[in-house]
């Protein structure tokens, strides 16, 4: 028994020695990442940044001018017998892509490895289609024979989207995945325009008692910088590079409803820094 307890110290003793001569690769920075001392960054704490972005804009035009060719056709004899306001003049989803910069600031509040915030982003872009088409119809109606030629045309473009949104995290190390959403503010460009051209020929024989079906009606709404307000959703990561520097990607999905719907889908990049 006593030979077996020298031979168990005699092991332990050898082993204690390898392990002293091993080196300590836990010094290494590669595995370290951005702790010190040990000690996994704290997410708390305001932050600002900056972010580069590329994505798509799906917009709507489907009765994009039905609006504005309803009030110019109120109470006239062309919209009562054949409903021009209604017509699928222009129709159709139109996709464009483009780049992006802006810029980002929040604030962050942390639980054990929870993390709630409060994040505002901005960009700055070009975001926008156009569309236009044509109708003509003709219909017959006490005695008179209504013709109306549609003519429209309609584009947007966004050019500045400030999302605010509310974001919850989960920190694992010097990593932190998150989701988000909230509400979108946008500033867009818009030119709308509807041309409709009614004519009538009399096929009666008495004297007709309706006259104003020969006109020509023209409307244009130009609105530059318009303040259009929707919704927004999406996720992303940020992961902590050395210091109080960090490395952000999000995902994020814009909607904004109006005569013109559009989505806007970006991806993005960006770099922060914590106070």
């Amino acid at each position: 028994m006593r030979r077996l307890m020298m031979a168990a110290a005699m092991i332990a003793v050898a082993q204690g020695a390898q392990a002293a001569d091993l080196p300590d690769f836990s010094d290494l920075p590669v595995l370290r990442g951005s702790y010190q001392d040990g000690i996994a960054p704290r997410w708390q704490g305001f932050y600002v940044g900056g972010q580069a972005a590329y994505g798509s804009s799906d917009h709507n035009f489907n009765n994009a001018t039905q609006d504005i060719a309803a009030q110019q056709l109120a109470l006239t004899t062309v919209e009562q017998v054949l409903g021009v306001s209604t017509w699928p003049v222009i129709g159709g989803k139109i996709s464009h892509q483009n780049s992006a910069f802006g810029a980002f600031a929040g604030y962050n509040t942390q639980w054990d490895d929870v993390v709630i915030g409060l994040d505002a982003s901005y960009m700055h872009g070009n975001f926008g289609a156009a569309a236009a088409g044509s109708m003509a119809r003709q219909r017959t109606v006490d005695d008179v024979n209504y013709t109306a030629d549609a003519r429209s045309s309609a584009s947007i473009n966004y050019t500045d989207v400030l999302t605010l949104r509310g974001r919850a995290g989960y920190a694992i190390g010097s990593f932190l995945p998150y989701a988000f959403g909230g509400v979108a503010l946008g500033l867009a460009d818009s030119i709308r325009t509807s041309t409709i051209r009614s004519t009538g020929t009399y096929v009666g024989t008495g004297t007709p008692t309706i006259t104003d079906y020969d006109v020509t009606y023209n409307t244009t709404e130009a609105k530059r910088g318009r303040l259009m307000t929707g919704y927004t959703f999406g996720v992303g990561a940020e992961a902590m590079l050395f210091g109080n520097l960090f490395a952000r990607g999000e995902f994020e999905y814009v909607r904004f409803s109006g005569p013109i719907d559009t989505n806007i889908n970006t991806v993005r990049g960006g770099l922060g820094y914590k106070f």
